[in-house]
């Protein structure tokens, strides 16, 4: 039994309106035919078949004010409320207390020391790797602490031309406009990737956070080429999944759902599992927020892999 996760930041799940939320004004035709004909939009939340449910989870986590990137991600890679630990919501990069926080309790750490083989499947330009002798110095988002805390290695360029990583762009068109020499990849193909990725490691994650970028930009035809080509990347993964795997795809805040502002929003977030449904009849109701997204996937590794694993 393996587990990949999806993380897409700034989405919540917004209102059935073709005027404001891209999910409903783009055509998503995978993503409509998962959820029963519904966009992913509050309506759709609840819907549960054969092979997967849609979850509404609290981003809000009982602190005032809009949810932020730096504390939501921390809340979803640890299990911890980081909010209510730090005492605010704190946007953008981690600040020290959150790095410890990450450093304690992230995600990848602690499948690393409970015997598990993660990865973060994010690949790194080559200036990376040069702060990385330093230590890190600049700032970054919670999964690249995470990563680093674990001990784990960086994706490099060289493997996303083998095939073994995934941009954050998915489709490379980012590190082809800036000259690098990569070739432009299908969402399709960079889900196919994935799929691979969970074939080689127990716990697969990777990050896509234009989503957040064209959410503050009120873009309204970036943010419907956005939500496209997620549509195409995520039916990839669906459809290609094996029967032992867990997908949970999900986000810290909402943001892209309401194009008519540039502000976080205080809508729930979507939890997109694809599981076997008598695991998930029995799992989901202890999930309602961003806190309970790593225990619920330690509850699946944990009580799926036989062996020398231990438990988390």
């Amino acid at each position: 039994m393996r587990a990949i996760m999806i993380f897409i930041d700034g989405v919540g799940l917004g209102k059935n309106d073709p005027q404001t939320n891209p999910f409903v004004y783009t055509p998503t035709p995978n993503i409509t035919q998962m959820l029963g004909g519904l966009p992913l939009c509050e309506e759709a939340a609840g819907f549960h078949d054969e092979r997967l449910s849609l979850l509404a989870l609290d981003a809000t986590l009982g602190v005032p004010g809009l949810p932020q990137s730096a504390t939501g991600q921390a809340s979803l890679f640890t299990g911890e409320n980081a909010p209510l630990r730090v005492g605010k919501h704190v946007n953008r990069y981690p600040h020290q207390p959150l790095k410890e926080l990450l450093r304690e309790k992230g995600i990848l750490g602690r499948l690393v020391e409970s015997g598990y083989h993660p990865v973060f499947y994010n690949a790194y330009r080559p200036e990376f790797f040069q702060d990385l002798e330093q230590g890190l110095t600049r700032p970054y988002s919670c999964s690249t602490f995470i990563t680093y805390y674990a001990g784990l290695s960086f994706r490099t360029l060289e493997e996303l031309n083998q095939g073994k990583a995934v941009y954050m762009d998915i489709t490379n068109d980012f590190l082809a406009r800036m000259g690098y020499p990569v070739d432009i990849v299908e969402p399709e193909e960079a889900g196919n990737r994935v799929i691979e990725g969970s074939k080689e490691h127990d716990f697969v994650l990777f990050e896509y956070f234009l989503t957040d970028l064209i959410g503050h930009q009120m873009d309204y035809k970036q943010a419907g080429k956005i939500v496209s080509l997620l549509d195409r990347f995520l039916g990839t993964v669906v459809q290609n999944l094996d029967s032992s795997t867990l997908l949970i795809v999900t986000s810290d805040h909402g943001n892209l759902e309401d194009i008519s502002h540039q502000e976080h929003t205080l809508n729930p977030v979507p939890a997109l599992i694809v599981a076997p449904l008598s695991w998930r009849q029995r799992q989901m109701p202890g999930l309602r927020d961003i806190t309970g997204v790593a225990p619920f996937i330690y509850n699946y590794l944990g009580n799926s892999l036989a062996g020398d694993k231990g438990k988390i």
